[in-house]
């Protein structure tokens, strides 16, 4: 009892889906959704430092404000708030289609770019507020 690996049986077997895929912006848009959604569950350990920090006293927060004030975090909770900002409003566009609507192809593309390009407004809009309106960025 062999499996008959001849030239012929070899090239009759089906391809991965993946492999057959034309790329779309649609892909990209579903994949950012689950890379945002990765980052808000490492963003959230960030949470916990300043809570714990905050509740540690005067000494613990001054620290960590500290680091939060570096340029390279601070890149890094803007990176944060854009994950939080995109996976909040393509939420939204989840549950418009669980309603079954929005799947036509043009209406999805529109949808897609205007989470897209909200999740980038409301992110500039979020620290200009921190920034100018005297938050602690």
């Amino acid at each position: 009892m062999g499996v008959n690996l001849s030239s012929t049986t070899r090239h009759q077997r089906p391809l991965s889906p993946f492999m057959t895929y034309r790329f779309q912006y649609t892909m990209v848009l579903s994949f950012m959704h689950r890379v945002t959604g990765c980052a808000l569950s490492v963003g959230q350990l960030l949470f916990v430092c300043w809570l714990i920090s905050a509740a540690g006293g005067e000494d613990s927060y001054a620290r960590l404000q500290g680091v939060f004030a570096h340029p390279l975090m601070k890149l890094v909770l803007v990176g944060f708030s854009y994950a939080f900002f995109y996976h909040l409003l393509n939420g939204f566009r989840h549950l418009v289609w669980d309603t079954g609507r929005g799947f036509e192809k043009r209406t999805a593309r529109i949808s897609g770019w205007s989470v897209f390009i909200a999740a980038v407004t409301v992110t500039i809009c979020f620290w200009a507020l921190l920034c100018l309106g005297g938050g602690a960025a």
